[in-house]
């Protein structure tokens, strides 16, 4: 199967999780701390440590260097969720999502410098296509502009550390294997929620989040979680058939499908969100997609 299904199970998969987080922030989180949120990503990860383990019992016959340095690829893809869940407790997704075009150009950067990966002149007119219509998405015509300081930093950090954790996770795959690399991953991302749950102030908050709304909140963030965990195990497998860079720019489309599935929102359940519906603002959307379509198609033929 070729590895832009497996790229763009990603983006898909995430845009349905936006709307989801930004439910999650908006009706149970919008003055407690995110970082609370993420512990239910955490315990994700550590129920899938057991079932990776018994399948595969030799993930634990690792180096321990290369243990703590996969390890450090799940706390960082935790650690950049933490940074972006901060950044739409302010923002709507539609205006967030796009800062994930800066991934790409991070990943290509490091897998340059890193593995040595480069690129065919079609491939880079192909990922240059896929950025420059994530970036289209993110314009705002009409009305005063205003640049954000604060969203521009948290979404910056949230890109690099995403870029990095890609990084780790691609070098380690390869040279050891997927499901070892995985298992570790998933290892990082149980280790950050045990650190928040640590914490006193932060542990107090989630039990009184989940005693307070145990049945919602448990639902929605279970039908969350598996949603993301479909998505990242798909872009992470990816990587091991894809250069990095050219995974990266696929699954910075997350904004366009944000996009589509916004629509669906508006048209069908109001109540929980509104797109922007008007002409212009489709058209934008609409070149935007055919930008990314041609993108597509370029570094794939």
């Amino acid at each position: 199967m070729s590895w832009l299904f497996f790229a763009f199970c990603g983006p898909v998969l995430w845009a349905i999780s936006v709307h989801f987080d930004k439910y999650l922030v908006e009706r149970f989180f919008r003055r407690a701390n995110v970082a609370v949120l993420l512990v239910f990503s955490a315990m994700t990860g550590l129920v899938m440590l057991p079932l990776i383990w018994f399948f595969r019992p030799d993930v634990l016959a690792l180096a321990p260097v290369s243990i703590l340095v996969i390890v450090l690829s799940g706390l960082l893809s935790m650690g950049a969720m933490y940074f972006y869940l901060v950044a739409l407790q302010s923002e709507e997704a539609s205006v967030v999502a796009p800062f994930f075009q800066l991934t790409p150009l991070f990943a290509y950067g490091l897998a340059y410098l890193v593995l040595g990966e480069t690129l065919t002149l079609r491939q880079m007119i192909g990922g240059a296509a896929i950025v420059g219509g994530g970036f289209l998405l993110s314009l705002r015509f009409g009305g005063a502009a205003k640049f954000k300081l604060r969203l521009a930093v948290l979404m910056i950090v949230c890109a690099l550390a995403l870029a990095l954790s890609s990084l780790i996770f691609k070098i380690f795959a390869i040279s050891s294997e997927f499901w070892t690399t995985m298992f570790w991953t998933f290892a990082g991302q149980a280790i950050f929620g045990g650190v928040v749950l640590s914490i006193r102030p932060y542990r107090r908050e989630f039990f009184e989040l989940s005693r307070k709304n145990s049945g919602p909140l448990i639902a929605i963030n279970v039908m969350n979680e598996v949603i993301n965990l479909g998505g990242s195990l798909g872009s992470r497998y990816a990587l091991v058939l894809a250069p990095l860079s050219l995974v990266q720019a696929i699954t910075s489309t997350t904004a366009l499908f944000v996009f589509i599935f916004g629509i669906a929102v508006t048209l069908l359940f109001p109540a929980l969100g509104r797109e922007d519906l008007s002409p212009g603002e489709l058209l934008k959307k609409g070149l935007a997609g055919a930008l990314i379509g041609l993108g597509a198609f370029l570094v794939t033929t």
